[in-house]
């Protein structure tokens, strides 16, 4: 019910055969561009705030451009992309191979959710770094969120260096970039060594360019989770996965092309191939592409305790994906036996039901579940998102009263005071949607009882790995934890809470607690779930509301392979996350002291 907003996806193409074969076999010299296109529409739900791609081509001569790059704010960005490419190319003449601007061999493109609030065109990837050298010149974008943007900017400004905006992928355009300057530099000194001069020199050091050395003295000081991508004017590309395996990207390669996107359905949709042909990459791993063709894969980074983000199992990642499909089934199936429990059995008067789209899958899970068990239960299409209001013509009591018809329900749907209702969520965040409108309008259909579900745990930590989830006061959660801490005259840890974590701040050690898990600690799940309850049922209503939250357990067992739970745990994989984490409490406690 509650859009969760996601730091993006990425799509990357090499083709591996000269670009007169993908004309004389598909008809067109488009064959990569149009792939990007539905690589990246394949990925429109991870990322509606921008979108961008840049394009190598390998065969250029002196005088001619060879790296291009478009981007575009909002929605409908994709479209304006690929409309403003298609523009450039009616309007520019072929070259004298019959090439058009933004044909080329190497492909990069990105879709972009903000997590920090910043927006416009100067923060939309692909970022581009211009240089004279073919080999100097990088384009960048990432799937990430760095945890320890401070230390690396210090860095890099301790290099002499002046970063032009103090944002995360600017400082890493610019980190990359110095390395792959000094890679170049390299290079250079040897190729002139042998008497290499002019073009000969220039393609020589083009053909002795190792990205892996770039990656290896750059990455080894970002803290966070992130898959970051890149290529260069003289025809490399990398992809490169944090050391915990936080963010996901898959790649697939034949003899004519690889690919590289986000997600693994994706790849198998757009280029119609089979699932087991399809390869994950690897913690601290990066897949590099040289000017030639050739592709390797490289350890870059020791890779930690693997932590892949288990929202992107949950929620993020699109459903079609076969081992997505069966966990999120999974993950309704584990709900079952706490439903029973809280409609004590009588099943025969209980509807089921589920709201949004992006829990249909778990619905199906849990509805199985009954069924296998004996219980052949009722399933109705209860609870329907109508319309989407302007609620910003109103304000106060007005606004919430608009925001209660986004949503619509279906009435006769169950039996008025008979029947209970059962309805499953993805994830429950903040509540807002639930408070004031779901509650509410379900309240019309006068059910028994409702019992609302979320097939995650409860979100109780920021994510500072590429989820808009970094403040504390944001989760319900979080606020049901201390309305039950005043309640039993508790307050005094919130107090010794804020001084474990100022002492940590202040300390350069390693070693790092999470000492925001004591405000949970005096009470349990249930407890805390039924102070959610209390505090999102708005005034009037007669039905007696129920949430119930997925557990750890039961997340760990339909999710077994992807066991980063830091949101719900708060077992960060990195320092960088408690550190943020520490800072994110700290800044709540003060601002709620004034």
């Amino acid at each position: 019910m509650e859009q969760l907003k996601h730091e993006c996806g990425v799509a990357m193409i090499r083709l591996l055969k000269p670009l007169k074969y993908y004309e004389e076999k598909y008809g067109t010299m488009q064959y990569a561009l149009n792939k990007l296109y539905l690589l990246m529409e394949k990925q429109h739900n991870r990322g509606q705030e921008g979108a961008g791609l840049a394009c190598v081509r390998l065969s250029a001569k002196p005088g001619d451009e060879y790296m291009f790059r478009e981007r575009a704010a909002g929605a409908t960005a994709i479209t304006e992309v690929f409309n403003a490419v298609h523009t450039q190319q009616q309007h520019t003449q072929a070259d004298e191979e019959g090439i058009l601007p933004f044909i080329g061999e190497l492909y990069m493109g990105h879709l972009r959710y903000s997590t920090t609030g910043k927006s416009g065109l100067d923060y939309i990837h692909p970022f581009l770094r211009r240089n004279n050298w073919r080999a100097k010149n990088l384009a960048l974008c990432g799937n990430f969120n760095l945890t320890n943007v401070d230390e690396v900017f210090q860095r890099i400004v301790a290099n002499g260096q002046h970063p032009r905006k103090y944002a995360d992928t600017h400082i890493m355009l610019e980190q990359v970039g110095h390395r792959l300057d000094r890679e170049v530099e390299r290079v250079y000194n040897r190729c002139t060594a042998v008497g290499k001069t002019g073009l000969d020199l220039t393609h020589a050091i083009e053909e002795r360019i190792d990205m892996a050395n770039v990656l290896r003295t750059s990455s080894c000081y970002w803290d966070g989770g992130y898959v970051m991508c890149g290529v260069t004017g003289s025809g490399e590309s990398f992809a490169l996965r944090d050391p915990w395996g936080i963010r996901t990207a898959f790649w697939y390669q034949d003899d004519e092309i690889m690919v590289l996107a986000s997600e693994r359905p994706v790849i198998q949709t757009v280029l119609n191939v089979n699932i087991d042909d399809i390869h994950e990459l690897q913690p601290g791993q990066a897949l590099l592409t040289s000017q030639n063709g050739t592709i390797r894969l490289e350890q870059i980074n020791q890779p930690q305790p693997k932590r892949a983000c288990s929202f992107e199992r949950i929620y993020f990642s699109r459903g079609s994906d076969q081992d997505i499909y069966r966990e999120r089934k999974k993950l309704g199936e584990e709900l079952m036996p706490a439903v029973m429990k809280a409609i004590e059995g009588d099943w025969q008067h209980t509807v089921f039901s589920y709201i949004p789209n992006t829990a249909e899958t778990a619905y199906y899970g849990l509805c199985e579940a009954f069924e296998k068990a004996g219980y052949p239960i009722r399933r109705e299409k209860v609870v329907h998102k109508d319309i989407k209001l302007r609620t910003f013509i109103a304000e106060g009591n007005s606004r919430n009263d608009l925001a209660a018809h986004v949503y619509d329900i279906t009435y006769g749907s169950l039996e008025p005071y008979t029947d209970n209702l059962v309805i499953i969520d993805d994830s429950i965040v903040r509540g807002t949607t639930l408070r004031q409108s779901i509650i509410r309008i379900l309240d019309r259909l006068h059910p028994k009882k409702t019992i609302i579900l979320s097939s995650s745990p409860q979100i109780r930590y920021p994510d500072y790995y590429g989820i808009d989830m970094s403040s504390m006061e944001q989760f319900i959660a979080f606020k049901a934890a201390l309305a039950l801490l005043r309640e039993r005259g508790m307050e005094h840890v919130m107090t010794q809470v804020y001084e474990a974590c100022k002492a940590q701040v202040a300390s350069d050690s390693d070693d790092m607690t999470n000492h925001v898990k004591e405000i949970y600690a005096p009470f349990t799940d249930e407890e805390v779930s039924a102070k959610m309850a209390e505090l999102l049922t708005p005034e009037n209503i007669g039905t007696q509301t129920e949430i119930i939250f997925q557990t750890c357990e039961g997340l760990r067992k339909a999710c077994p392979e992807h066991t980063g739970d830091w949101y719900f745990t708060g077992d960060y994989p990195t320092r960088g996350g408690l550190r943020m984490l520490n800072r994110a409490f700290i800044e709540y406690y003060e601002s709620n002291q004034k």
